[in-house]
C-alpha cells in the first residue's frame, strides 16, 4: 500500500508499543509485590491476589492483600513522619515535589506502558494525557508549597491523609490526591484500586529514587476491605475518596462524628448539550472525547447526549458514521482509539445495562464486529430514543455507551440536564456565546465545558454537586481540603449546659400585658407549628419568659419548600443582596435596646454584655453586606487558548442550626454569610434562648428580605437538625451543637451526600474576628464551578 493509498483509505497498520522495560520491571517483582511503608517496599504478604492485563487476560503480577496490621503500620509511619515534614520550609517541600515531577518525566514512557498494561486504556492516552498531567500536578503543587505560608496565613496541615483511588485513572488520581496533600504538609497512606495498583507501586519506587523522606508517602494494596480499614481508622485525619457513589455514601456514614475531613469525588451522568447552531462536526469530535475516551470509564463522561430536535437526525447520522471509524483493539497499538474494559465484571455490567436500555425502548446503534475475539472489549455504542426516566438515562453505565435524548428550547435543555441525582460535569455546544454563558451557570455541575470536553488542569478545581460528592481537587480551592484554621486545634468542648430550674409562672396578665406566643416564620409569614405544642423559654433563675412553637418534620418540610421557591434571592446581584443586609443591620440597630433587654432576660448577663452582643451582630451584618459583591471568583491560568472561570455559586437551600452561646450573634454569624452569597436558609435558633430569633423575624419583615429567603423553625435542635439532614432538597447544612448531634447530622446527610459543616462539639468564640467571621464562612457558603471557555477560530 502506498502513502497515497493510506491517505485515501485511512487504513492504518499496527504501531505496537514496546513492553520491554515494563516487562523487565515486572519480572524483577515476579515473587509478588508487598506494600510500600516507611520509605521502603515490604516483602510480599501471606495473602495475595492477581492483577491481569484486561486486553489479554494475562497475569501481570501478584499483589499483597492489605490487612489491619498493614494499615496500622502504614499509618504509624505516616504519623511519625508528619511533624518533621510539616516543619520543613515551603521551599524544602517544593524541592521534593519538583523532584517527583522530574522523576515522572524521566520515566514517562515506562509509567505509560505499565498503566496501559494494567488498566487497558490506549497507550496514546496514557502517554499523551495521563502521564503529562501527573507531572503537571506535581509541578503546580511544588509552587503552592513554596507559596503556602504567604497565601494561606493562619492555616495548618490536617495531619495524616487516607486516600483511596479508583481504577480508571490510577496514576493520575494518585497525583490529584498526593500532590496537594504533600504540598500542604500532610503525610499520606494511599490505597490504589485492586485492579490497577502497579503504577502506584512503580511511583513509590520513584519516590525512593527522588529522596522523598521515609513515611511521607505509604501505599497499601488490597480490595475494598483494605479501603474500609483505612477510611475508618482513628489515625486518619482526612479521607479523600474517588469512586462509586454507593461506597462514598458508606464512607460518609462511617466517618460521621469522627472529626475527619472528607473529600468525595463520586459518580456522574454528565449531559452533553448540543444546540442547533453548534458546529456539528466539532460536536461529534467532542463526543468521541466525552464518551469513548478511556472506554467511557470516566466519572465525568458525557454519557447523556441532549440534542436540539431540529438537528438531531443530522447529528445522529454523523455520530454513527464516526463510530464506524473508531478502532477497537490492543491498547498498546498507537493506532487504537478504544482499548479494553478494566475487568470482566465491569464488562458484564455494561452489557446488562445496555440490554436493559433496549428492553425499555431504546434503539441500539452498534457494530459488535469491531471488537477482538478475546479480551475485555466493548464496542462504541449509541442508544437513541431514550426516555429521561429510563434506566440508562439515570444510571451510570461506566462504559463506551452514549444515550441520546432531544429538546426544543434552552429551558427544556437545562431541565433535562439537571434531571439527575448527579452533578459532576457538563458540556455545552453552541456558537452563541450569550447562550453558552446563560446556560452554563444554570446546570448543576461542578465543571462545565463550553465547546470542548474533558479539559483538566492542576490549576482548576474539579469536583461535583449532589450525589457526585463534595470538595474540590486542584487549584487553590483544592488546597483548602488539606488545611484547617490553626485556631481549631485550640478550641475547647462546649461546656455542659447549666441546669434549668423548674419554670415559675410568668407575671399575671395585668402586669405582663397581652400574652404573645411567637410563631414559626415560614415563607415570609408567621405560622403556627404543625405539632400544636409550645416549648417554655426559661431564664437562668427559672422565670418563665414565654413560649415558642415546637416545630416538627412537617414544619421543616414547609420551610424547605418556601426556601426552594425563593430562587430570586440567589439570582439577585451581590449589590442588591448587600443593600438588604445593610437594611437589616440598620433596623436591628434601631431596636438595639429592645434586643439587649431580651438577651439579658434569657441569659442573665449584664446590660453591658447584652449590648455588646447586639452591637457585634450589627457589625457582622455590615461585614457580610460588604462582602456580598466582593467575594469574587477567578480566571484560572490553564494551558488552553481560553480561560477557566472559577465561579462562586451559592449552595442553594441551607439548613443553619445555631449555637446556644451568643444566641443572637451566633444566628447572625451563620445567617449573614449564607444570605450574602445568595443562599436561602432554614434556621433552627438557639434552644435555650430562641426569643432573639423570633424577635429578629420582625426585623426581617421590615428590611425587604423576600419571603422564603429566611425561614425560622423553633423547637428541639437535634430533632429538627436531623429532619434537615434527611431532606433531599436541602443542599448544605451547618450545625453548631453537641458532638453527638453533629454525628447524627453527618450520618443522616449521607442519604443524598449534602455538604455539612459541623463543630464537632467544640465551642467557637463568636465575638472573635478570626473564629466568628471571615472567608472561612464564605467558602462554606459557596461552591466553586469551573466553566472552561476556549476561544479563537
Amino acid at each position: 500500500m502506498s502513502v497515497v493509498d493510506v491517505f485515501e483509505t485511512m487504513e492504518y497498520g499496527p504501531a505496537p508499543e514496546s513492553t520491554g522495560e515494563a516487562s523487565a520491571w515486572l519480572q524483577r517483582h515476579a515473587a509478588g509485590f508487598g506494600h510500600f511503608i516507611g520509605g521502603e517496599p515490604r516483602a510480599a504478604g501471606a495473602t495475595m491476589f492477581e492483577t491481569r492485563n484486561p486486553a489479554s487476560g494475562e497475569v501481570l503480577a501478584r499483589l499483597t492483600q492489605g490487612d489491619a496490621a498493614a494499615v496500622d503500620a502504614a499509618l504509624a509511619a505516616a504519623r511519625g513522619a508528619q511533624p518533621a515534614w510539616a516543619a520543613l520550609s515551603g521551599h524544602a517541600r517544593a524541592r521534593h515535589l519538583y523532584a517527583l515531577a522530574r522523576a515522572v518525566q524521566k520515566n514517562a514512557r515506562l509509567l505509560a506502558v505499565v498503566e496501559t498494561l494494567d488498566n487497558g486504556k490506549p497507550i496514546r492516552e496514557s502517554r499523551d494525557i495521563d502521564v503529562p498531567l501527573v507531572a503537571r500536578h506535581f509541578y503546580h503543587h511544588a509552587g503552592w508549597a513554596q507559596l503556602l505560608a504567604t497565601e494561606f496565613p493562619g492555616y495548618e496541615p490536617l495531619g495524616v491523609a487516607g486516600q483511596i483511588i479508583p481504577w480508571n485513572f490510577p496514576l493520575l488520581m494518585l497525583a490529584w490526591k498526593v500532590a496537594p496533600a504533600l504540598a500542604t504538609g500532610n503525610t499520606v497512606v494511599l490505597k490504589p484500586a485492586e485492579y490497577t495498583s502497579l503504577s502506584a507501586l512503580l511511583f513509590a519506587e520513584l519516590c525512593m529514587q527522588a529522596g522523598l523522606p521515609a513515611g511521607v508517602l505509604n501505599i497499601v494494596t488490597g480490595d475494598g476491605r483494605t479501603g474500609a480499614l483505612l477510611a475508618g481508622h482513628a489515625e486518619v485525619d482526612k479521607v479523600a475518596f474517588t469512586g462509586s457513589t454507593e461506597v462514598g455514601r458508606r464512607i460518609r456514614e462511617a466517618s460521621a462524628g469522627s472529626g475527619k475531613k472528607l473529600t468525595l469525588e463520586l459518580g456522574g451522568k454528565s449531559p452533553f448539550v448540543v444546540f442547533d447552531d453548534a458546529d456539528l462536526d466539532s460536536a461529534v469530535e467532542g463526543l468521541v472525547d466525552a464518551i469513548w475516551f478511556n472506554q467511557g470509564q470516566v466519572c465525568c463522561a458525557g454519557s447523556r447526549l441532549l440534542v436540539q430536535e431540529s438537528v438531531a437526525e443530522r447529528l445522529h447520522e454523523k455520530i454513527a458514521a464516526r463510530m464506524a471509524t473508531l478502532r477497537v483493539g490492543d491498547p498498546l497499538d498507537k493506532a487504537i482509539d478504544i482499548g479494553a474494559i478494566v475487568d470482566p465484571v465491569q464488562l458484564e455490567s455494561i452489557r446488562t445495562l445496555v440490554a436493559r436500555g433496549v428492553e425499555e425502548g431504546a434503539t441500539l446503534v452498534q457494530d459488535a464486529g469491531q471488537c477482538p475475539a478475546t479480551g475485555c472489549f466493548y464496542p462504541p455504542t449509541l442508544l437513541r430514543g431514550v426516555e429521561p426516566a429510563s434506566t440508562v438515562a439515570q444510571e451510570e453505565i461506566f462504559g463506551p455507551v452514549l444515550v441520546s435524548m432531544t429538546f426544543r428550547t434552552p429551558q427544556e435543555a437545562v431541565a433535562l440536564a439537571n434531571n439527575t441525582r448527579y452533578g459532576l460535569a457538563a458540556s455545552v455546544w453552541t456558537e452563541n456565546v450569550n447562550l453558552a454563558l446563560d446556560v452554563a451557570p444554570q446546570i448543576k455541575a461542578g465543571v462545565v465545558w463550553v465547546n470542548c470536553t474533558n479539559q483538566f488542569d492542576a490549576a482548576a478545581g474539579f469536583g461535583g454537586y449532589r450525589e457526585s460528592g463534595f470538595g474540590r481537587e486542584g487549584g487553590r480551592e483544592g488546597l483548602y481540603e488539606y488545611l484547617r484554621p490553626a485556631f481549631v486545634r485550640k478550641l475547647k468542648p462546649i461546656p455542659d449546659a447549666a441546669p434549668v430550674h423548674p419554670p415559675r409562672p410568668a407575671a399575671p396578665a395585668h402586669e405582663a400585658g397581652i400574652d404573645r406566643t411567637p410563631k414559626l416564620y415560614i415563607g415570609g409569614r408567621q405560622v403556627r407549628p404543625d405539632s400544636g405544642y409550645s416549648l417554655d423559654v426559661v431564664s437562668p433563675e427559672g422565670v418563665l419568659l414565654g413560649q415558642v412553637g415546637a416545630g416538627n418534620r412537617k414544619d421543616v418540610r414547609d420551610a424547605v419548600e418556601a426556601a426552594a421557591g425563593a430562587g430570586a434571592w440567589s439570582r439577585a446581584s451581590g449589590h442588591a443582596r448587600a443593600q438588604v443586609l445593610y437594611y437589616v443591620g440598620e433596623n436591628l440597630d434601631a431596636r438595639a435596646r429592645e434586643f439587649a433587654q431580651r438577651l439579658r432576660a434569657m441569659l442573665g448577663v449584664t446590660a453591658r454584655k447584652a449590648a455588646r452582643e447586639v452591637q457585634a451582630s450589627i457589625e457582622r451584618l455590615f461585614f457580610y453586606a460588604a462582602w456580598a459583591d466582593k467575594y469574587d471568583g477567578a480566571a484560572h491560568s490553564v494551558p488552553i487558548r481560553g480561560m477557566a472561570l472559577a465561579m462562586h455559586e451559592p449552595n442553594g437551600v441551607m439548613g443553619l442550626v445555631c449555637p446556644d452561646d451568643a444566641p443572637l450573634l451566633g444566628l447572625i454569624s451563620l445567617l449573614a454569610p449564607a444570605l450574602a452569597m445568595g443562599n436561602r436558609a432554614v434556621v433552627v435558633p438557639a434552644v435555650r434562648a430562641p426569643l432573639a430569633a423570633t424577635d429578629f423575624y420582625q426585623v426581617l419583615d421590615t428590611s425587604d428580605v423576600p419571603g422564603g429567603a429566611v425561614n425560622i423553625v423553633t423547637g428541639e435542635r437535634d430533632v429538627l437538625a436531623r429532619c434537615l439532614a434527611e431532606h433531599y432538597e436541602v443542599d448544605a447544612l451547618w450545625y453548631h451543637g453537641s458532638r453527638e448531634g453533629g454525628e447524627a447530622v453527618e450520618r443522616a446527610a449521607a442519604a443524598n451526600l449534602k455538604r455539612t459543616w459541623v463543630n464537632d462539639g467544640l465551642a467557637r468564640d463568636w465575638f472573635d474576628g478570626e473564629q466568628g467571621e471571615g472567608r472561612e464562612f464564605l467558602r462554606h457558603a459557596t461552591q466553586v464551578k469551573n466553566v472552561w471557555v476556549p476561544y479563537g477560530e
